[in-house]
Order: structure tokens, then C-alpha cells, then sequence
């Protein structure tokens, strides 16, 4: 049976049981871009991770349909006199889907497990604000000498090398998120199947038909079931934008987190304000292979971002839903200065002379043509982004080729540090701080997909994280990406993103936010 109709055959047999008054279960049918490659909180990395993740699990804090920061299996806590020691009172009711209690140790438990290299975790370094985290990461010390302590059954304490401001907001990241001790050492490493998956979310999940659907079903042992209004979530994964539109259309999907930009104006016609467009704190980037010749070739770097006009993709490719990028770190995060790569106020033209001077000296031109291939995960969008691209750099001698993957296998290629040219990836906020971007570069980082390794950006890393002040921290932040990324280009910014989703107006509670955060939790379906 095709993915198509068998969503429909779902979907309306959901319609029919209600109507003959069988059950009145209200069905959400979420597009999401892609398939996650887990759903052990401990082991994503993607946003259609996330998105999934965020309704099975929460974290201590957790975000509202604002993205607004509020209390969640914490239910208060309180910060030492120095910023150094936070102590969470975890909220009484809230269980696991079990019945169980959800615990200070369980929270131990799952704090020690990311940061266990034996877990490999590709937000490990998440962890660095805490005391140890980085030396039990690196090997150097045991899980249990990492800074957190259960006090008591509901009092989870954490310590942390300095103050943090971001420290709360980091905490509805899903790599914070507690998994139940007793369920992860029963099933091992089966526990994130159906019916093997306890959770403390909002939901449980049900069924992972890959490539098909993943249904979760609300968890009645959830401490505020009584407010979910949505009983079933069925997420299913839309990597072909256009199709989604036609099931979009026909009733068969609810909602999708992308659209096929080129064919905006013909969405908004036809949907309305159904489509939503708006700021987000995001970069669209490439990355090189910086191990590897040529690219290790800084020069080199830089001639082909130089060569890449940043507003012809905003405007041709992604009609004016993207902005030009030349920092990692977007615009909007107070406080900080970000720090542009030195030809960012230059013309393109401009530009290109000079790409095409250092190509020359490196030897390159009509009878040594430059050899690259961009990889990209499936999307329309990101397939008329590298052929923009590809044009753009054949006057200049360069001979792309393009290799297109499910969005699954390119991101674990990545993190796998497979071999590659230059690669496409993205970057969302977790929350709203310069060095959830920053950190992405550092040697350590598990998303540093393009194995950039500078002693120099490390140590302003770490001074910016022992930084007195935040003025003196956000300085040292803003000399790291002058150092990583507009001098050694560890990344090649693009475009700073705009989240396009569009969203039937059957569902209530949809938020817009620059975080683009939206837990099934805080929604409805009329």
C-alpha cells in the first residue's frame, strides 16, 4: 500500500469511527521532513528529531507555544549566590508512562549516559557548562564524577564551572532530557521501540513505520493530560515538499514544516494565511572537508564563498524567505556583535574578480579545472541551492557535481565523518545564544561536520564559557566567529534562515516564534 493512501485510509477511518460515534479522538497529521534516525534523546540531532522528541519527552524546562521558557518535570528551583549551582524540585505527579515516578536519579542517570563517550552523543559538548562534563566526554574522568547529584528523590542538583545565562534555556534541549533508568538497562538498547518506550512527555509512541508514519497517542499519566487536546499525532515524514502540498490539500496532511519555496506565490493563492512566514533564528550552511586537500586550502575556502552569490539564492531560489549570510551566528540575539567575513559589504562582482585571482595563483583555470561535488540532503529547495551554486561557479572553472541523499543517510554520513567535499547543513537555535551556533566549530563538537580543529578558537571558546561578565563573554564569542568562521571559514554561511510552514486552519495554538517551537502539547483541531 503506498504512503499516500494508507494515510488517507487512516485518516478517514478516524473521520468515520467519530462521525458513527465509535470515539472522538482528535487526529493531528504532522508533516516532517524527514525520518529521525532515533529517538533516543540522547542521539538526535536534527530538528525533525526534535520536533518528535519534544512530544515524547520533557526536559526540566521546556518551551511554551511561544517558545517562551517555563517549568516543566522541574516544577521550581534556585540558583546560588555565585550562578554556580542550581537545584531543581522536580514536580510530584509527573510520572513516566509507566506509573512510576520520574526521579532525581533518573536525571543522574541520564546526564552521566550523554556524556558517557560509551553513548556517543552528538550533543555531548551541550554538556560543557557542567562541572566535568568536558573531561568525562574526553575520556579523562567516569560519568559519576560528572558535576549532578540527586539529593533526594525530587531534588536534582546541578554545579557548573561559571555562571551560564543560557544554562535554563539549554535545559529544553532534548539531550537535557531524562530517559527512565530502569527502562534503558531492561531493553536495552531496543527501549525506543514501540511499546518498549516509557516516557514523560505528553505522548507515547505507538508505532515507527519507517518512511511511513510515527504515531504517538497522549500519555493519560501525564500530569497535564487533562489539557492536551489532541489524542494522536500521526508524524509523517515529507521529503518531497510538493507532494506534501497536494496531501496538504486534499486533507490528508494537517501541517508541514517546509514548502517548496519556489512556488510561494502560488501557495499563498492558494492557502492563504495558511502559510506562514517569518524570522528565524537560523543559518543555511556549506561545509567543507577541512581535513582533506584541497580544502584545506583556506584561500581556496574563501575564493568559492566569495564566488557564491548569497542574493541571488535569496531571491531567485528561496523568493525572499532567506537572508543573505556571512556570519554563522544570525542577527537577533542581544548583546552580541556578530562578526561578518571581510568581504561581506564587497559587490559580487567584486567578489568573484577576486575568487577568480586566487584560483588562478592556485594553479586552477580552463586546462586544471577545479573538481568539487556538494552533497545535500533531498529537498527541492536544497537541490535548486546547489544547482544555483553549480552555475554560478562553472565561469570560474570549477566543474561541480552534485550527489543527492534521504535526509537520514546525509546526516549520518556527517556525523559518521564520512568523506565528502562540501556539504549542505543547517542550523536552528536550541536557544537563543551565540554559542549554540559557536559551538558547532569547536574540535570537540560532534556536529563539527567538517573536522575543523584550531587550538586558537578552542581556547576562546573555553574563556568566553569562564568569562566574569557577559559583556567580556559576549566579546570573547564575537572573536571566536571572527577567528573560525571569517577567517578560517570552519563553516560557509549562506543564509541566515525564515521558517515557511504552512499550517491548516483547522489547528488552534499555532504560535509563531523565531525559535519555530511548536509542542503538540499546546495545540488543538477544530
Amino acid at each position: 500500500m503506498n504512503v499516500s493512501f494508507k494515510a488517507w485510509a487512516i485518516g478517514s477511518t478516524m473521520l468515520m469511527m467519530s462521525a458513527t460515534g465509535a470515539f472522538a479522538e482528535v487526529v493531528f497529521n504532522r508533516g516532517n521532513s524527514a525520518d529521525p534516525e532515533s529517538l533516543d534523546p540522547h542521539k538526535t540531532s536534527t530538528v525533525y528529531e526534535a520536533n518528535i522528541v519534544r512530544d515524547l519527552f520533557m526536559g526540566l524546562m521546556v518551551h511554551n507555544a511561544k517558545a517562551e521558557l517555563q517549568p516543566g518535570a522541574a516544577e521550581s528551583y534556585t540558583v546560588s549566590p555565585d550562578g554556580k549551582v542550581y537545584t531543581f524540585k522536580l514536580r510530584a505527579g509527573a510520572n513516566w508512562s509507566d506509573g512510576s515516578p520520574v526521579t532525581a536519579n533518573d536525571f543522574v542517570f541520564s546526564w552521566q549516559r550523554v556524556t558517557d563517550p560509551a553513548t556517543a552523543s552528538e550533543y555531548a559538548y551541550l554538556m560543557a557548562p557542567v562541572v566535568n562534563a568536558e573531561d568525562v566526554t574526553a575520556g579523562k574522568k567516569k560519568p559519576a564524577e560528572l558535576g549532578v547529584k540527586a539529593i533526594d528523590d525530587m531534588t536534582f542538583e546541578v554545579m557548573l564551572n561559571a555562571p551560564t545565562p543560557y544554562f535554563l534555556e539549554m535545559l529544553t534541549h532534548q539531550t537535557t532530557f531524562p530517559v527512565s533508568k530502569a527502562n534503558v538497562e531492561a531493553k536495552a538498547a531496543d527501549f525506543t521501540k514501540a511499546g518498549n518506550l516509557v516516557s514523560n512527555g505528553a505522548y507515547v509512541l505507538a508505532e515507527f513505520v519507517p518512511n511511513d508514519h510515527i504515531k504517538i497517542v497522549k500519555n493519560d499519566k501525564f500530569y497535564d493530560a487533562a489539557n492536551v487536546k489532541i489524542d494522536i499525532v500521526n508524524y509523517i515524514p515529507t521529503e518531497d515538499r510538493s507532494t506534501a502540498m497536494k496531501r496538504l490539500e486534499a486533507g490528508e496532511l494537517d501541517s508541514n514544516d517546509d514548502i517548496p519555496t519556489e512556488q510561494l506565490a502560488e501557495l499563498k493563492a492558494k492557502f492563504g494565511d495558511q502559510v506562514r512566514l517569518g524570522p528565524l533564528l537560523g543559518t543555511y550552511y556549506y561545509a567543507f572537508k577541512l581535513d582533506k586537500a584541497p580544502w584545506d586550502n583556506v584561500k581556496l575556502r574563501h575564493a568559492i564563498s566569495m564566488a557564491i552569490d548569497r542574493d541571488l539564492l535569496a531571491e531567485k531560489v528561496w523568493t525572499n524567505t532567506m537572508i543573505p549570510a556571512y556570519s554563522f551566528v544570525p542577527p537577533g540575539i542581544g548583546g552580541y556583535e556578530t562578526s561578518l567575513t571581510e568581504y561581506a559589504e564587497t559587490s559580487q562582482l567584486d567578489r568573484e574578480d577576486a575568487a577568480k585571482k586566487i584560483l588562478t595563483e592556485l594553479g586552477y583555470g580552463p586546462d586544471k579545472p577545479l573538481k568539487m561535488e556538494i552533497r545535500y540532503n533531498t529537498s527541492e529547495n536544497h537541490k535548486l541551492t546547489a544547482v544555483a551554486i553549480q552555475e554560478q561557479l562553472k565561469p570560474l572553472g570549477i566543474e561541480v557535481s552534485l550527489l543527492n541523499t534521504d535526509t537520514k543517510t546525509h546526516y549520518g554520513h556527517l556525523e559518521q565523518k564520512g568523506d565528502f567535499d562540501i556539504a549542505r547543513a543547517g542550523w536552528s537555535a536550541d536557544y537563543k545564544d551565540p554559542a549554540n551556533f559557536l559551538d558547532l566549530c569547536k574540535s570537540t563538537a560532534g556536529t563539527n561536520y567538517g573536522s575543523y580543529n584550531s587550538k586558537e578558537y578552542d581556547d576562546l571558546m573555553a574563556a568566553a564559557a569562564a568569562a566574569s561578565s557577559p559583556d567580556e563573554r559576549m566579546k570573547k564569542l564575537s572573536d571566536a566567529e571572527a577567528i573560525g568562521v571569517a577567517r578560517d571559514l570552519c563553516v560557509v554561511p549562506l543564509l541566515h534562515y525564515g521558517f515557511h510552514t504552512i499550517v491548516s486552519s483547522k489547528i488552534k495554538g499555532w504560535e509563531d516564534n523565531v525559535m519555530d517551537v511548536h509542542p503538540s502539547r499546546f495545540l488543538s483541531k477544530e
